[in-house]
């Protein structure tokens, strides 16, 4: 079972880090798109970040448990 949350965990960073570079790319163009939606970007960066810790948390909880 922990290794489902491992590959979950591993999953949510790859998103985090596509999040946060999508939104790099887009502050770098300057282009109206970023204007629009670099705080939602953001936002959801944090919220992938939150979803890779607790899985991380998890993995932790269920390794101890060995």
């Amino acid at each position: 079972m922990s290794g489902l949350f491992v590959v979950l965990m591993v999953l949510a960073m790859i998103a985090t880090l596509g999040v946060l570079i999508f939104g790099i790319v887009g502050m770098a163009s300057g282009s109206d798109f970023h204007r629009r939606n670099s705080n939602k970007l953001m936002r959801a960066r944090v919220v992938m970040q939150g979803v890779a810790l607790a899985f991380f948390a998890i993995v932790l909880i269920l390794a101890g448990k060995d």
